[in-house]
């Protein structure tokens, strides 16, 4: 007997997932869209299954701003091994290699980690998602080889240690998109006079989502059970909290109905042209990210709201399905 078809609704937000160890950020994506039914979901940067902690997840609308999030900086709190190194630079792989862990002492760590900090080259691992000639990296070195790999810009803005034990180090970092954490452990391990390899990682916050709870997947289960979808969906952020730092404009009923349909309206106040902002209907729905143009009205950059029946979908790179 064939199972009973799911019904999958409309849904917009994001969902602040706390992604448990040993799942992957689509099978979690896939738990989470299941929970909430939604039609329409994606994950804004994913996290490895042995890395647990937040992994945004976007509902409906809120597709939109995946790629907004996948730029933004995050926080990790970093679990090294000290006096090994394994070929993936984590727990994956085998250690390949070991050396002597010289004394250590807080204030000598301290140092080095701040050492790290600003803008500096990275070069990243073989064991990474990168393509080179088409293939991806992680793909060659999972057949012995290993090529050359441009170093990449990152910046890390924080970094503190947290426990020190004679093999083990844990600190926690703030840093730029496209730093790879495994990297930095290995270095950081080799400006201590050591291998080092990551043994635990954890991210614990994503910009600007720093002052917002995530939940566990169980969290969500017993939520739903005891309060049903409306109980989940109080937990949905909505995709304006991703652009908290632009300014607003709320819009009357006529400029809404003009806005949606893709066309520039007047605003009360003066606009600078070109500034990006955040505009709302009456009762407050977020609308639009819309621009200032030089006649003083705004035009739509990206609408965050069903376009009407009969006008074409607005659609773009941070969308998912």
């Amino acid at each position: 007997m064939s199972k009973p078809r799911r019904f999958y609704r409309d849904v917009d937000g994001i969902l602040l997932l706390d992604k448990p160890l040993g799942l992957s950020s689509n099978a979690a994506l896939q738990q989470a869209r299941t929970l909430f039914s939604a039609s329409k979901a994606g994950h804004a940067g994913s996290l490895d299954p042995l890395a647990s902690g937040l992994l945004p997840i976007c509902f409906g609308q809120a597709t939109k701003v995946c790629g907004r999030l996948l730029d933004a900086g995050k926080t990790y709190l970093v679990d090294v091994h000290l006096g090994a190194r394994t070929e993936s630079l984590d727990g994956e792989t085998e250690v390949i290699e070991t050396a002597p862990v010289p004394p250590l002492d807080e204030t000598t760590v301290d140092a080095t980690l701040a050492t790290f900090l600003g803008e500096q080259d990275q070069v990243p691992p073989m064991h990474s998602a990168l393509k080179h000639q088409g293939k991806r990296l992680y793909e060659l070195a999972r057949r012995g080889e290993s090529v050359e790999r441009p170093p990449r810009r990152i910046r890390i803005d924080r970094i503190q240690r947290r426990r020190l034990a004679a093999d083990r180090l844990e600190f926690e970092v703030a840093c730029s998109k496209g730093t790879y954490i495994r990297s930095l452990a290995a270095d950081i391990a080799a400006r201590l006079g050591t291998l080092g390899y990551l043994v635990g990682l954890r991210r614990l916050s994503v910009e600007p989502f720093e002052s917002f709870p995530m939940y566990r997947i169980d969290e969500l289960q017993a939520r739903q059970d005891q309060a049903g979808q409306a109980g989940l969906d109080e937990l949905l952020l909505s995709a304006d909290v991703a652009f908290g730092e632009l300014g607003a404009v709320r819009l009357g009923d006529p400029e809404t109905r003009i806005l949606l349909l893709g066309q520039p309206v007047p605003v009360d106040g003066p606009v600078q042209p070109g500034a990006s902002l955040r505009a709302y209907d009456p009762g407050g729905r977020f609308l639009a990210l819309v621009e200032g143009a030089p006649d003083g009205r705004v035009r739509p950059v990206r609408l965050f709201v069903p376009v009407q029946e009969g006008d074409a979908p607005q659609t773009g790179p941070g969308d998912a399905n």
